[in-house]
């Protein structure tokens, strides 16, 4: 599956072309309105809760200040946010020092008004870094002192109230060979157990992950980050899940996804499908959204059917905010709701795959 360093950037809305709106529109399928006696038994959350697992979505802070349709769905639907770009270095340490948590505090707040666990995402990763730590030119002491120091602040900021963190994010090349990055280049192999570590002195109720894409199927990707989480925990890291980001395209959900998960839960670890979205080439036809509803139901199959799986994160909650358009050239239609926030077919398939009766 193609994907880019761009996958995390920031995301701005961008339209659909009209003719994808009105296929979609046309296959969508509007929910009902949910009185507090539906709530449980109609909606993903609901379905959820039942399991004992979290049905999450990436959420970005436009919206979530200025949407109500789009705070309604998210409330409804998911019992667990992930901060799409709040939490990211660029957001809140843009000067060395200077912390700026106006978004992070923002989400925080809204998922404890309503119920909802929080995934922090991330903590030492490649990409969106400040200029003044990219162009820094620290020497490794320094970088080390810097990365401990962030990690010890907005861990700690958070502590209590966030139940899950993505401490290192895309860590390795296709290949299976370490990415090569500021933390990697500098610090060598070595920042990872260091992360975690500190990570957990700042908040030792927080699950700590590893988290990557491309790692879904049993490739040499996922060989690698095995092979790196079997040794962490036998160094006593605190290691304690893997986040399968599985940005899809339609059709193409790997037949090894669930052993594959199943060999890291082996291992003592969660895992979880931290940032689902199915693409489509646009405009998508009823036979293409069709395939999508039954893509969503199998990748959230692959990782409730393994025993430590802690849960399911959808990168966005309407095609209207996806990232996907802007991304990758042509495609689109990603999500569970259309850009007017009725559900998808892909929505059913999601919603059958938490629900064990389906």
């Amino acid at each position: 599956m193609p994907h880019t360093t761009a996958a995390h950037r920031r995301r701005a809305s961008r339209p659909l072309p009209l003719v994808a709106v009105g296929a979609l529109v046309a296959a969508a399928v509007a929910l009902p309105q949910l009185t507090p006696d539906a709530f449980a038994a109609t909606t993903l959350r609901g379905y959820a809760d039942g399991r004992g697992v979290r049905i999450g979505a990436a959420v970005g802070d436009s919206p979530l200040r200025s949407d109500s349709a789009y705070t309604t769905a998210l409330d409804r639907e998911f019992n667990s946010v992930t901060a799409e770009n709040a939490m990211k270095w660029d957001a809140v340490e843009p000067s060395r020092g200077g912390f700026d948590w106006a978004a992070a505090d923002r989400l925080v707040a809204h998922a404890s008004a309503h119920g909802q666990g929080v995934r922090g995402h991330t903590l030492a990763w490649y990409a969106q870094l400040p200029s003044w730590l990219k162009n820094g030119n620290f020497s490794a002491s320094e970088l080390n002192t810097i990365l401990k120091s962030h990690i010890d602040t907005e861990v700690g900021r958070y502590k209590g109230k966030v139940y899950a963190w993505d401490v290192v994010n895309e860590t390795f090349n296709e290949d299976g060979s370490m990415r090569g990055s500021l933390w990697q280049d500098k610090l060598g192999t070595g920042y990872i157990a260091n992360a975690l570590r500190w990570a957990h002195a700042a908040d030792p109720a927080a699950k700590l992950y590893i988290n990557d894409y491309n790692i879904e199927a049993d490739n040499a990707k996922s060989d690698a980050l095995y092979a790196l989480a079997k040794q962490l925990l036998a160094d006593g890291v605190p290691l304690h899940g893997i986040g399968f980001q599985s940005h899809f395209v339609v059709g193409q959900v790997p037949s090894t996804m669930k052993a594959n998960l199943k060999r890291f839960s082996d291992l003592g670890l969660e895992v979880s499908v931290t940032e689902l979205d199915i693409r489509i080439p646009l405009p998508a036809s009823s036979d293409e959204l069709a395939q999508q509803s039954a893509d969503y139901k199998t990748a959230s199959e692959n990782c409730l059917g393994v025993a430590r799986c802690a849960g399911i994160t959808v990168w966005g909650v309407s095609d209207k905010y996806s990232w996907i358009p802007g991304t990758f050239s042509g495609y689109g239609a990603a999500l569970p709701y259309n850009e007017s926030y009725a559900a998808k077919p892909a929505y059913t398939g999601l919603s059958n795959g938490l629900d064990p009766t389906a």
